[in-house]
């Protein structure tokens, strides 16, 4: 396809524009139906008019159904909308942004999705269904998969689908509970996935931000070193990746502790450790679970999560060297480009932004 659009992009340009905008709106219906035009607009942050003529015109193609409770995407419309992410990637240059981030960051697979989850709630649904899908893809007969928690991973578990993975899967919890919604715990999540995945599981209950003191007792405890046992040898492990100052309130540390954490860069979070923008651990929190370091002796570590404002929190954990994979989208792959590459990848980052 690649030479044909090129040569029909030469002749009509403006079709780039087209084209994303209606996939735009397709996917945004999809996630959202029913939905009316006045709150499609709303999310869209697009003028009225602007959004009636799309979809004046996709329900005319029988791409969207009207109701009396809002639009939904037809079955011709879902086809359509599968076939324009291919068209979009290519639109976007995103399989060259794959590869380039891949080498930059010495990893072994980056995949990336349209959009920015800082300003579309969509794009994060987007990566956690390629999350999703590369899941089914990798897991094997007799795995161990350890899930961490948090918003993105929580939309992972929802979009697996209902079926049956090879023998012999086992789903756990890769930290214990941080006291936040309970929907957003590394428990919930893994037995979420296991029950969606028809996989077994085993749980962790116990706190994520014991006292150091605590740490060591309640780990000795044979049930829990059992479960700990499991979760640090690991075939994938997945986690998402917080900004220092997100982790900061999430685990609820004192003006004190955050106000060191600025004096010191840090910059992003995982596994109780914050990173300075190097990938150096400057602060660390007693936390319980899997540790960076426990990494070493896992499979396969993949790293999910979205947004232009956790590019340099993404940067720093993905520079401590233990992560392999990379799932995200076009704003946080477009700045950290930036931060790796410099003035150049800026000025493709705005380009591309122009087209949309």
């Amino acid at each position: 396809m690649g030479q044909p659009l090129s040569v029909i992009l030469k002749v009509a340009p403006e079709l780039s524009e087209v084209i994303e905008r209606r996939y735009i709106v397709l996917r945004n219906v999809a996630f959202l139906q029913p939905v009316g035009r006045r709150g499609l607009a709303a999310r869209l942050h697009w003028p009225e008019r602007m959004v009636r003529n799309e979809v004046d015109f996709l329900r005319h193609q029988g791409f969207l159904d009207l109701a009396a409770d809002g639009m939904r995407v037809s079955e011709a419309g879902q086809r359509l909308l599968n076939d324009l992410k291919d068209l979009v990637r290519e639109l976007r240059g995103l399989a060259d942004v794959e590869q380039r981030l891949a080498r930059r960051l010495g990893l072994q697979r980056v995949i990336v999705v349209p959009g920015d989850a800082d300003v579309d709630d969509t794009s994060k649904k987007e990566i956690a269904r390629a999350t999703a899908r590369f899941l089914k893809e990798v897991l094997r007969e007799g795995q161990v998969l350890a899930v961490t928690g948090g918003s993105t991973l929580a939309e992972v578990a929802l979009s697996l689908p209902e079926e049956s993975v090879p023998l012999g899967i086992t789903v756990v919890p890769g930290r214990g509970g941080l006291g936040e919604d309970v929907e957003l715990q590394a428990n919930t999540i893994a037995a979420e996935i296991a029950r969606r995945l028809r996989a077994n599981y085993r749980l962790l209950h116990v706190p994520d931000d014991l006292p150091e003191e605590a740490v060591e007792t309640v780990a000795s405890q044979p049930q829990v070193r059992e479960i700990l046992d499991l979760i640090r040898r690991a075939d994938i492990v997945l986690h998402g990746v917080g900004t220092a100052e997100e982790m900061a309130r999430r685990r609820r540390l004192g003006p004190a502790e955050t106000a060191r954490l600025r004096e010191r860069g840090a910059v992003g979070e995982a596994f109780g450790y914050y990173f300075n923008r190097q990938g150096q651990p400057v602060y660390q929190t007693a936390s319980f679970g899997l540790r960076v370091e426990d990494l070493a002796h896992c499979g396969q570590v993949v790293v999910v999560g979205g947004g232009r404002s956790k590019a340099e929190a993404a940067l720093a954990v993905i520079s401590t060297g233990y992560q392999d994979v990379l799932i995200t989208d076009e704003g946080l792959a477009w700045r950290v480009l930036e931060l790796t590459e410099g003035p150049r990848s800026e000025e493709m980052a705005a380009a591309t932004s122009a087209s949309r």
